[in-house]
Formats: structure tokens, sequence, C-alpha cells
């Protein structure tokens, strides 16, 4: 009989794996797809790392997470500064002056803020939705060339029926720095994130293409314990409801060109344009390749047997994972973790970090 059963081989499922290992605990890993590494398992596509499902960027303020991560992999000194094509004009993020003076023609942050505040001046009183929230932190110029189309293909629906709470804050550099993250530490694995994923489970038995829920009670006995890293509502058999995922259609492809677009990612933010963003993967590791691989980004609405993505987090679906959470702590042999079970956006630090504080918690 294992200790643990770990159900599901991404960044979170592994960490606790490892930790548990690292303690002498008997432990199996069982994944549903065909491979390890959950979203960030990447695949080799003419001699470039292909991020299979989505840019992933590795980026933290939190230094103990950095070198942790760091044991596995060297990490190599790429900067996210992704670009915005608003219907052909390209304007740089985070909205920094770079995005100002090309906007309003200006040279100043003095012009940039006082046209900020003026623009903002158009919502009175609390925010109803998002789009009063955007346009209360940074005006309508800015809401609807590098917001609105965006954030409605992101959701699926107007920005003026999102909540608000969506956008708790909006980043406004008044000055020309194009690094989209404010934290102290970021970069690419080099050589990929499948070397993360393989130094994490090295000596730890795993078997991919195993579905646990179809033998639940089954797969249950074979461990004294099971941390589940899927969806909590797929656990219970969806018997309180479905809960809502965001999905996307990832649309590949190798083209004979030695450099795309020059970056590795476009944000499309105008509402005519199908996708959010094209990735091309070559960058995030400064490649040279004479191929490159750019991936198209569709957000949708998780249809079954697609991959969820990111919880929809609006008051309905919080109050049935609630629900969900309270049947979840019923279960003293079973561990819930990670973005699916928690039903909580995780960036990959966080993920770290929550299987980290699991582990400190139970072994």
């Amino acid at each position: 009989m294992y200790d643990y059963l770990i159900v599901g081989a991404g960044l979170s499922g592994a960490v606790f794996a490892h930790e548990a290992a690292k303690r002498g605990l008997n432990c199996k890993v069982i994944e549903r797809r065909d491979h390890l590494g959950g979203n960030i398992y990447c695949e080799q596509v003419e001699g470039i790392n292909v991020h299979k499902y989505g840019a992933h960027i590795f980026h933290t303020h939190d230094k103990a997470i950095w070198e942790y991560v760091n044991q596995f992999a060297e990490f190599n000194n790429y900067v996210n500064s992704p670009v915005a094509n608003y219907l052909g004009t390209m304007l740089n993020l985070p909205f920094n002056m770079n995005t100002f003076s090309k906007l309003w023609g200006i040279r100043t942050p003095a012009e940039a803020a006082a046209i900020i505040e003026r623009q903002r001046g158009e919502i009175a009183g609390e925010p109803r939705n998002l789009e009063e929230q955007a346009i209360s932190l940074v005006g309508r110029d800015i809401y609807e060339k590098l917001i609105k189309g965006y954030t409605e293909k992101q959701w699926g629906r107007p920005c003026s029926e999102l909540p608000a709470f969506i956008i708790k804050r909006l980043p406004v550099r008044f000055t020309y720095d194009n690094n989209y993250f404010d934290d102290r530490y970021q970069g690419i694995p080099i050589g990929g994130y499948n070397k993360i994923i393989d130094g994490l489970l090295d000596g730890i038995e795993t078997a991919t293409g195993v579905d646990f829920l179809a033998d639940k009670a089954g797969w249950a006995a074979s461990a004294k314990a099971v941390v589940y890293t899927g969806m909590i509502d797929e656990y219970f058999g969806n018997s309180l409801g479905e809960l809502e995922y965001r999905s996307l259609v990832l649309d590949t492809k190798t083209l004979d060109e030695s450099n795309f677009q020059g970056v590795a990612v476009v944000n499309y933010t105008d509402a005519a344009t199908p996708y959010t963003r094209v990735i091309e993967h070559k960058h995030f590791e400064f490649g040279q390749q004479p191929k490159t691989v750019v991936t198209y980004e569709h957000p949708s609405d998780r249809k079954p047997g697609m991959e969820a993505f990111y919880p929809v987090n609006d008051e309905r679906n919080q109050a049935l994972y609630q629900r969900y959470a309270e049947l979840a702590a019923a279960e003293p042999n079973t561990h819930f973790l990670g973005r699916l079970a928690q039903y909580k956006y995780f960036d990959m630090d966080d993920a770290v970090a929550s299987a980290l504080e699991l582990s400190r918690q139970l072994l």
C-alpha cells in the first residue's frame, strides 16, 4: 500500500510527491493525460520547446520559491514584455509611458497622468461592473483599446455583465518600462519545463493515461491517503451541479520562417480578432532555429472533453464551490490541492507554495 496516491502530475502534485518522497514515504502519481507535467508540459518541435497548453512564464517575489524551482533547472533571464495589437497598432504592455506616448502623442508623465485622471472622472461612485471598474482605474481610452475586447473574449461575456472584483487593480507605470511583472525573479527553465517535472518526480512511481475517477474507490484503497488535484466538482460526481471553467482552443502552427512576430507574446485586444494571444515559443529561450512555432489562443467555455483552464470566480460559482469545499472537508483521507481542486487561479509560484504548505501540514 502506498502512503500517498497523488492524482495529477502537474506542478502542484509533483511538488507534493517530491516532498513526500524526500521524507521516505512511498508515493504513486497517476495522470489522466498521456504525459506528465500538467499544463506546463513542453513538446519539442523543430528544436523549440513549445508550451503545449499556452504560455508559462515563471515569476515570483518569493526568494525561497525561486531557489526551490532552481534546484531542478537553470533559469534564463527572460523578461516578459508583451505587446498589444489593437487593429494593427502596436502598443506596449503593461500600460507605461511607451503606451501613453503612442496613444496620445505626449512625452511626460505629468501629461499622461492628467489625461488618465480626467478620463477616470467619468465614473462617479462605486463601480457596478468590470467596465466601470476599469474606466475608474485607467480611463476610457485605455479601457476601449487595451482591456474591453480582450477581456470580453477571455470571459465570453460583455464587460458590463462581469463583476467589478475581477479587476482589483491595473498596473499603470509612468516610466518607459515594458517589464510586465513587478516580481523580483522571473525566467524560463533552460531546456523547458519538463526538466522541472522530471526532477521533481525522479525516482517516484508514475502512470499516465489513468482516469482516477473511473475507479475512485479502487484507487483510494491503494493508499493511506490521496492528494487530488483535479476538478473538485468532478470528484463528487457533479452532485451539487457543475462549476464553470473557461478553456482554450490552442491552434499551433510550424512556420517556415525564423521570426514571426519578434516577441514571445502579442495580445490582440480588439473584439473582432477571434483569438486573444499569439505565442511565438522560441523567444522564451532566445532561439535561433531556422523555423518557428506559433500558437493562437482562442478562449472558450469549457465543454465535455476540454481542459479546464480558468475557474469562473463569480458569486454563483464561488457559492457552489463553498458547498463542494464542505464535502471535501468531510473526506479525512483525501486532500484537495491546486487550481482545479481549490477552484482558484494560481500562478506557478502559488502552485508551488500551496503544495509546500500542504506538505508541511501533512508530512
